[in-house]
């Protein structure tokens, strides 16, 4: 197995940095932080609003790299604090709807710039 990574982009979903929205190495898919920009990079003040786009671009951001919902064995997510946890748990609970069939997830509270609520980032393993 080759250990080049292929990076991912995705429009509305890619950094201002030369960072990409993830990299894949073989059947593992690792992601950026993945923030709850609009589809046109703009960054929403209402935190339930960035919550739906974060996990919306977390979407598109695994297909891109040949990935979905299921594929994914942990979430972390880096919140601005309490007021996003609610729209986060909604958000977890539409796409995760079994108790029995859901990743790891794990959040903790940071200093997140320029209005940003929350920050995703995911692993995924694809056979």
């Amino acid at each position: 197995m080759t250990r080049s990574p292929r990076s991912i982009e995705v429009p509305g979903a890619s950094h201002k940095a030369p960072i990409p929205a993830a990299a894949r190495v073989g059947p593992l898919l690792c992601t950026s932080a993945i923030a709850g920009k609009d589809a046109q990079g703009a960054l929403p003040a209402d935190a339930g609003e960035q919550v739906r786009n974060a996990f919306a671009n977390l979407r598109a951001v695994l297909a891109a790299g040949g990935a979905g919902l299921e594929h994914v064995a942990k979430l972390s997510l880096a919140i601005r604090g309490d007021p996003v946890r609610e729209p986060i748990n909604a958000e977890w609970l539409a796409c995760f709807p079994d108790p029995h069939d859901r990743p790891a997830r794990h959040i903790t509270v940071a200093d997140l710039q320029h209005g940003m609520w929350l920050q995703i980032e995911a692993i995924a393993w694809l056979d």
